[in-house]
This record gives structure tokens, C-alpha cells and sequence, in this order.
């Protein structure tokens, strides 16, 4: 299987997000909106705004990379993820992440 693996370790290859942008699936976009108002208590995301090919990939992205810290972070050291960070195990930022994704630290290790 193909991986995409954004900054912090998610897998893009496997993120609803992402799937629902390239095969252009608008009820797995309702789907994912509906999930992440929850998950991620975002009480106004809608169904449009699910647009993502991968936070470090050309292409579209969901509003919330532009402010994302961990890109933002990755960005201004000029890494593609968080793997080659040598403060990646301790990062307070990423970990924000890996408390709901914890295989995202696990994908980032295996890039080592």
C-alpha cells in the first residue's frame, strides 16, 4: 500500500480526508465532517471544506494546515516530517497529534 506520510506522522494514504479529495467522494466528505466535529470538537466543519491531498503534498488542503503548528514547525527547518527532528520523541507540539494518532509516532520512527 501507498504511504503519504504527513509531518507528523499520519498516514495521508489511509486518512478519510485525503481519500474523499482524490476520488472526489462527497459523502465520504459528509462522513468525515461529521466525524471529526466530534472527534476533533470542531462545531463548523462542513462537508466543502474537506478537501486534502496531504499536508506536505502539492495540491489542496483543509484550512487548519495554514495555522498548523507542527507544519509550520517542519516547514522553518526545512524537514518534510517530524522524523528528522531530533526533538521529535519530546515534542510537546506533536504530541498533540499522537494522543489521538498514536501510530503516527510509530509511522515516524519507521522513517529512520
Amino acid at each position: 500500500m501507498e504511504k503519504c506520510i504527513a509531518c507528523c506522522g499520519i498516514d495521508c494514504a489511509t486518512c478519510n480526508a485525503r481519500i474523499a479529495t482524490v476520488t472526489d467522494d462527497n459523502g465520504l466528505r459528509t462522513k468525515v465532517a461529521e466525524e471529526w466535529k466530534i472527534r476533533y470538537h470542531v462545531p463548523e466543519l462542513l462537508p466543502e471544506m474537506i478537501n486534502c491531498a496531504g499536508c506536505m503534498e502539492p495540491g489542496a488542503k483543509i484550512g487548519h494546515c495554514e495555522e498548523c503548528e507542527i507544519r509550520t514547525c517542519a516547514l522553518s527547518k526545512n524537514y518534510r516530517t517530524c522524523a528528522e527532528c531530533d526533538a521529535m520523541e519530546t515534542c510537546l507540539i506533536i504530541k498533540k497529534v499522537h494522543q489521538y494518532v498514536p501510530d503516527a509516532l510509530d509511522n515516524l520512527r519507521s522513517l529512520n
